[in-house]
């Protein structure tokens, strides 16, 4: 497993400057709303992932009035001494390294460390729409393998290619339009039936992971099932996009394809969207990102870190005591503005001060 030893941060969001250590267990980050806990959580899991986990830009993580940000991290997995370093940079690409060895591709970085993320905002998974569920198995097939980083950029990087042709075409496809559609309808249907079913497989993965996470999150056994939803998957994307492309080429936009599928999640055989209660769609966001965090740590025999930024904000005291006894072993990093739950024992307590000191 891997240990986060320190983490170091320059000119990262709130910090100029800022060194914090982490327990293997539970490491509990104290202070007031606006003074920096979450920064913290995100910097490690830029390490991990090399994007915000709260959707924002790079240039957004860099220090007003800085040009550049630094995020270090000293880490163990098993005998080995991990030092990963990630420049930011508002334009251009920053310099990534692992024991001091620079990372020629920013993706040769991803599995160094895993993280889980748990936050407030993750009831959009339920209550969001798609692009929310297609970037959780996304996200999660990424952590399982750092390959499928390279094939969701190959596909956006043609829809993109397509859809700047269609744009052009204004509606009417000319003779030689035609032949470049083909080619990146050829492109598209290879890279994007192959996310598909990598997605798909995940699902299947996922289910009998969620409907035990549930019901300890939950305090009840429920039926809960999650399918892949894809149209037009049984006849592959080639002869989708052939069957659409009188649609594509009016609207200018391509309407079929990965970019548009969604994952159903239905609690005791309704949609969980538009049927559940708050209270059921909180659990069913807590035991999605549990189910995944199981099904990362079985397939990489590692288990994430676990980052949970200000969970118990948002849940009433026994989901908050349920996700508490739901969270499996390993290391586990937690902010709070407020008093712990029942039954929290962090091996070490983090506060940060009004100024961002940290003590």
């Amino acid at each position: 497993a891997v240990h986060l030893h320190r983490l170091f941060l320059a000119d990262f969001r709130s910090y100029a400057a800022a060194e914090v250590g982490f327990a293997p267990g539970l490491t509990v980050v104290v202070g007031a709303n606006g003074f920096g806990k979450t920064n913290l959580l995100e910097a490690i899991g830029y390490l991990a992932t090399l994007k915000s986990f709260r959707g924002v830009p790079t240039e957004a993580m860099i220090r007003a009035g800085a040009t550049q940000a630094v995020v270090r991290a000293e880490a163990v997995r098993g005998e080995r001494s991990l030092l990963i370093e990630a420049e930011l940079v508002a334009r251009g690409r920053g310099r990534i390294q692992v024991n001091k060895q620079r990372v020629p591709r920013a993706r040769d970085l991803l599995g160094s460390i895993r993280v889980s993320v748990f936050s407030p905002d993750d009831i959009a998974l339920i209550k969001g729409g798609p692009a929310e569920r297609r970037t959780y198995l996304d996200d999660t097939l990424v952590a399982l393998h750092p390959r499928h980083d390279a094939l969701q950029a190959d596909v956006d990087r043609i829809l993109r290619q397509r859809n700047a042709l269609l744009r052009q075409l204004g509606g009417r496809l000319r003779a030689d339009d035609e032949f470049t559609l083909d080619v990146f309808d050829a492109k598209l249907a290879a890279a994007g039936d192959a996310l598909a079913a990598a997605r798909a497989d995940l699902v299947g993965r996922l289910e009998p992971a969620l409907r035990e996470a549930y019901a300890r999150v939950a305090g009840r056994p429920a039926t809960v099932e999650v399918r892949y939803l894809a149209p037009w998957q049984d006849e592959g994307l080639a002869a989708a996009l052939a069957a659409g492309r009188g649609d594509d080429v009016r609207r200018g936009t391509s309407l079929v394809g990965p970019h548009r599928d969604d994952l159903a999640v239905d609690l005791d055989g309704l949609p969980s969207r538009t049927h559940a209660s708050q209270g059921e769609q909180r659990s069913l966001a807590l035991a999605l990102r549990l189910a995944a965090h199981g099904v990362v740590t079985e397939a990489v025999e590692e288990a994430p870190v676990l980052l949970l930024d200000d969970v118990f904000s948002e849940l009433d005291p026994a989901r908050s005591a349920a996700l508490l006894a739901a969270l499996p072993p390993g290391q586990a990093l937690l902010t709070t503005a407020g008093a712990l739950p029942a039954g929290a024992a962090p091996e070490l307590v983090v506060t940060v001060g009004e100024d961002g000191r940290l003590s």
